[in-house]
């Protein structure tokens, strides 16, 4: 089973905790302020999880689709959605389950890009992107920095969350930066792996440029500041589709 497949359950709600609703309230309102959209838009947050980007999407106004993999992260958006009029799907990232031409926007936030070992693979989003949202539409890819990953990675980190004592394990293989995370607590130890390829800003450009993405900024955070190589948490495509 794919790595994305078996990790995106209850445990990971615990693992990340700590993302909560203020972050995304946060990141949401400067990724739509760079996008200039406005009310009544329809956008896509592709790889939704649990939905607190999609709830600040709607708290501005706009039509939100969110749609994930994962039945357990999908049914804790619903939740959480209760009473708003966000529309939840499930589906693959590669082929999305939307007509062409059907979005104002789409958002794809905290790292949910490069999960596949294959730049093919990985490019097929990109052209999802571009086939779902209507020509001269608006996009926003939020993706780590390599350069950050590989000089501020943790080897290791140990902490506890309601009894359950979380062990993560990081490295770098190659293009990848993987994860181990275990987990130990009265039922026993469990482990789950995460995977994500590293690009590079100009390697990202280029597979965007050719699924017809054009990047018309690149910040380093979400307070806006510009990127650099060297010293940017992030980096966080923004632009429009080609027709």
């Amino acid at each position: 089973m794919p790595w994305y497949e078996e990790s995106f359950g209850e445990d990971y709600l615990l693992v990340y905790r700590h993302r909560n609703r203020a972050n995304a309230e946060r990141e949401i309102r400067a990724a739509a302020g760079w996008l200039d959209l406005k009310k009544g838009d329809r956008v896509l947050d592709l790889c939704c999880g649990t939905g607190r980007h999609s709830i600040s999407l709607d708290d501005l106004g706009l039509k939100v689709t969110g749609i994930d993999l994962s039945p357990v992260l999908l049914k804790y958006a619903e939740k959480a959605s209760k009473g708003r009029d966000i529309r939840y799907v499930r589906g693959d990232m590669r082929d999305l389950p939307f007509e062409e031409n059907e979005f104002a926007a789409v958002f794809n936030l905290f790292t949910s890009f490069g999960y596949f070992i294959e730049d093919g693979e990985n490019e097929k989003v990109l052209s999802e992107i571009h086939r779902v949202t209507q020509p001269g539409g608006r996009f926003l890819i939020d993706f780590l920095n390599r350069n950050a990953v590989e000089k501020n990675l943790v080897p290791e980190s140990v902490r506890e969350e309601n009894g359950v004592k979380i062990t993560e394990r990081r490295w770098i293989d190659g293009d990848f930066v993987r994860k181990k995370i275990t987990l130990s607590d009265s039922r026993g130890q469990r482990e789950y792996r995460e995977r994500v390829k590293m690009y590079d800003r100009t390697r990202m450009v280029e597979m965007m440029e050719k699924a017809g993405l054009t990047v018309e900024g690149v910040r380093g955070d979400f307070e806006g500041s510009p990127y650099s190589e060297e010293e940017s948490p992030r980096m966080i495509f923004y632009g429009r589709v080609n027709p």
